[in-house]
């Protein structure tokens, strides 16, 4: 028989513990390190309750790094944005990194909002700095929540609670935005909870509607098609304006489902129209970034019997921006199918020119801060007359959006736009009112009921 090999040392239980306290990636020390320390000074401080502050940073836009470049870049990131928070918190600070890319940090001689948003902003600026990946250069912003202690919390898990609404909170107003927790800004999350429980049980209801407004040509005033606007007029709530409810359907995660709903309603009462009028129906940021959207679309529509021909998507260029690679290939997918593809509220992106180039539009739609400013405003004149005539030299449609008064479609006229959308045509109306206005105005119903008498 051969001799057993020397025994392998049992690590300590000292050593044990400090694996338990550390994050093994970075080497700061993880959640139960944070815990304890918080509660180390909470008890040292029992006698004479001095305020202290823990944060919460959270990188923005992450998981598309993973996505893109792999794990191991990821891994070089979060180890780079250790060691940059290590070294610009203040001597006496903790520092301890939780699940993906969420960091913490307890600042014991921060004690009010003042100084909690002065070391944020310092931490974000530090975090802003290009991260060096050897082949290439990534910048990534951070979002931070921050919590004073005992106002925002006296035990642990409720401290915790009160930085992460904080960050919440960040996080819904944009990227690298900083947030002291504040009882205000946690009614105004409870607030957009209710808001959201009640606008998921419109949608499962059937509660949330469909109006549309018509979209004409200038030259004659005959109606080409409609724009559909989601509306929801809650029993309790009152009427909720879409600028609330569909950002909030974004941020929560049901835009996909309140979107597919609105558009089989929506394709479902087109059905009835003279087939020579479109639909023209707006697709938010999230959907251009979800990989199911063209398919999912395109079932909705197969369902109804609805011709994709007839069938516009608008979307932003915000929106188009969010993540371009995964936006072209859905706009691909819809084309494809024969969807045309407007660009909407044209003029007030970062680069309108360069997504015309990028993208394969069919149409664009004038802003309406320029059309609103058409009368008094020389600057938004040239503006419309150079987007009109560009537009003319790339093949695209255009169409006016905002249009409230007869100068205003006269002027929009001698321009040579085509197309205007506007209260000065039509306000947005229900299905059954948009089907009593066709019957009055549109020419195929006319004949129809000509015929018929």
């Amino acid at each position: 028989m051969g001799h057993a090999g020397p025994a392998k040392e049992q690590p300590t239980q000292n050593e044990l513990q400090a694996m338990a306290y550390t994050d093994h990636l970075t080497g700061l020390g993880n959640r139960y390190r944070l815990r304890d320390k918080v509660r180390q000074i909470a008890i040292e401080r029992a006698a004479d309750p001095a305020p202290f502050t823990v944060g919460i940073v959270n990188l923005d836009g992450f998981k598309p790094i993973n996505d893109l470049f792999g794990q191991a870049a990821g891994d070089e990131i979060l180890c780079q944005v250790a060691h940059r928070l290590k070294a610009c918190v203040p001597d006496g600070a903790t520092v301890t990194r939780h699940d993906g890319d969420e960091f913490a940090i307890i600042l014991p001689l921060v004690f009010e909002r003042l100084g909690a948003e002065r070391a944020g902003n310092l931490i974000k600026d530090v975090l802003s700095a290009p991260y060096d990946l050897g082949d290439r250069n990534v910048r990534l912003s951070a979002s931070l929540g921050f919590a004073v202690y005992p106002f925002a919390g006296e035990e642990f898990e409720e401290l915790m609670k009160s930085a992460e609404t904080a960050l919440y909170h960040s996080k819904r107003r944009g990227r690298g935005q900083i947030t002291v927790y504040s009882r205000e800004i946690a009614q105004e999350m409870r607030r957009a909870t209710q808001l959201e429980q009640a606008l998921r049980n419109a949608i499962i209801n059937d509660n949330v509607d469909v109006h549309f407004q018509p979209i004409v040509r200038l030259s004659d005033n005959r109606v080409l098609g409609f724009e559909a606007l989601a509306r929801w007029n809650d029993p309790d709530l009152g009427f909720v304006s879409p600028s609330v409810f569909v950002p909030l359907a974004e941020e929560r995660g049901f835009i996909d489902t309140l979107s597919e709903t609105l558009l089989y309603k929506a394709a479902e009462a087109t059905l009835s129209w003279p087939r020579d009028l479109f639909l023209s129906f707006n697709l938010s940021s999230c959907q251009l970034m979800d990989t199911r959207t063209a398919t999912n679309t395109l079932a909705i529509l197969n369902r109804i019997g609805f011709d994709p021909q007839r069938l516009e998507m608008e979307i932003t260029e915000t929106a188009v921006m969010t993540s371009a690679e995964t936006a072209r290939r859905i706009i691909h997918d819809l084309k494809s199918a024969g969807i045309r593809i407007s660009l909407d509220d044209f003029g007030t992106g970062q680069s309108s020119l360069g997504r015309l180039r990028d993208f394969p539009f069919d149409k664009v739609k004038i802003d309406r801060a320029f059309v609103s400013a058409l009368t008094t405003d020389r600057t938004s004149e040239h503006i419309i007359r150079a987007i009109v005539t560009m537009c003319d030299g790339l093949g695209l449609e255009v169409v006016a959006e905002g249009i409230e008064t007869a100068t205003e479609a006269q002027k929009l006229r001698e321009f040579g736009c085509a197309m205007g959308q506007g209260y000065y045509f039509g306000k947005p109306a229900d299905a059954a009112t948009t089907m009593r206005y066709l019957k009055e105005h549109h020419h195929e119903f006319a004949l129809v009921e000509r015929t018929v008498g």
